[in-house]
């Protein structure tokens, strides 16, 4: 892996920490942080009661571009669906389900959740 695509992962992970931290200290259980499948990742698989929540993370330096939400259209929530359905096969899980969308911009994270 270049060095330009390991600093890039590195500052997603970053992101991906911060919305972690969050929805933890909001009673939430990660089950299964940037979790894997063969054509698919989520990066934020957790639980409160009897919900399941997915969180997309989105992480970028400014909003000089738009924000992170702008790039989950159809196609990306489409897949973030059929990606968890396989999360949801794989542990054996089930119950209500929400997606939402974390966009992390420095130090800041803004959440929307049942985004989709």
């Amino acid at each position: 892996m270049a060095t330009s695509d390991k600093s890039r992962v590195a500052f997603g992970q970053r992101g991906e920490r911060l919305a972690k931290r969050h929805y933890e200290s909001a009673g939430y259980v990660v089950v299964d942080p940037d979790w894997r499948v063969r054509g698919g990742e989520l990066d934020l698989g957790m639980t409160r009661g009897d919900e399941i929540v997915f969180c997309e993370v989105k992480t970028q330096s400014s909003g000089r571009f738009g924000s992170g939400f702008d790039a989950i259209d159809e196609q990306k929530q489409r897949f973030l669906r059929r990606t968890a359905m396989s999360w949801l096969d794989a542990l054996g899980r089930c119950g209500r389900l929400r997606f939402d969308v974390a966009t992390v911009t420095g130090s800041q994270i803004e959440i929307i959740e049942a985004a989709f």
